[in-house]
């Protein structure tokens, strides 16, 4: 047991537009990103679990609607709203995942209830609304997870494909939450949320819940949560990949983390970013896109948030 404990998250990559950011929407995200911190660090700060910490913090960020997660989360072609979730304890892998889920409040539960009430690691569909309903947990309605900006975000884009054309926007393909931590016993834990691609195919499942891909954690190397381009980072099995050069490259978690990111992903198109924490308490926050909305907190209570290339502050 230790004092000292680190908490990083993150609010989606390459969906920022620096000319278009004003500065009352720009503290409104660090904001949200403080929040989140505050959240996981109050229970580290209290001897509690990597793995609450992450919960709190990942709900934190579904409660924003300016993350495409929770209450944010994005639309289908169809006009649904179909999210994502994973978390992953790295004591000794556990794992829960939910896809294509629709209803409970906070995605990253039903998650982890799948994780601690079923012998399963990914539910989708009904299973998975069957376990949230056994857990006790939130469920919400059509009019709390709509947000006029997601809904409008669809319609340009439908009216895009109708004209054949394409505006090249990353926030299509972009939007993504997700924090991991180390605690004071040495501990790791991630946990990712997401709404998924702007008018994606109903059913499409993206990286944030594939264990290996966009969520990962384990005590001996570290814990990861990606957000980007999914379908690459699952093809590459971006957060898996960090952890092996870590075990048997023997490479630090930053050297890890910078070369998937900034050269397997980036040379295939695979633009987004990632957080992870390693072992010894270091961490990684390496994007390859135009920004990555961003945050660290240690014991010190400090909330240091980013969002393009700026250093945390």
């Amino acid at each position: 047991m230790t004092d000292d404990f680190t908490l990083a998250v993150h609010g989606g990559a390459g969906t920022i537009d620096q000319a278009s950011l004003t500065p009352e929407r720009r503290a409104a995200y660090r904001a949200g990103l403080a929040r989140a911190l505050h959240a996981g660090h109050a229970i580290l700060a209290d001897g509690g679990t990597a793995l609450d910490a992450v919960t709190a913090a990942v709900c934190a960020l579904e409660d924003e609607p300016l993350f495409n997660a929770g209450r944010g989360a994005v639309y289908t072609a169809a006009g649904t709203q179909e999210m994502d979730a994973a978390i992953m304890d790295g004591r000794d892998r556990r794992a829960g995942a939910v896809a294509g889920l629709f209803g409970p409040r906070n995605p990253i539960r039903a998650a982890r209830a799948v994780m601690e009430h079923s012998e399963h690691v990914m539910l989708l569909g009904d299973g998975a609304l069957a376990i949230a309903r056994q857990a006790g947990l939130e469920f919400a309605d059509r009019d709390y997870f709509f947000t006029e900006a997601r809904w409008q975000a669809l319609q340009d884009t439908l009216r895009q494909r109708a004209a054949g054309v394409d505006d090249g926007d990353p926030a299509r393909k972009h939007g993504t939450v997700g924090a991991v931590a180390r605690d004071r016993s040495g501990h790791l834990a991630a946990a990712t949320s997401t709404g998924g691609m702007t008018a994606k195919a109903p059913g499409r499942v993206g990286d944030s819940p594939i264990i290996g891909a966009g969520t990962f954690a384990d005590d001996t190397t570290c814990a990861v949560s990606c957000t980007g381009h999914g379908e690459l980072f699952i093809r590459w099995t971006a957060a898996a990949e960090i952890a092996a050069r870590m075990r048997h490259r023997g490479e630090t978690l930053a050297a890890a983390a910078d070369h998937v990111v900034m050269q397997d992903l980036l040379a295939v198109g695979g633009s987004g970013g990632l957080v992870a924490v390693a072992a010894d308490g270091s961490v990684a926050l390496p994007f390859n896109s135009a920004g990555m909305y961003r945050g660290v907190i240690g014991a010190d209570g400090v909330a240091r948030t980013a969002i393009h290339t700026e250093d945390l502050a």
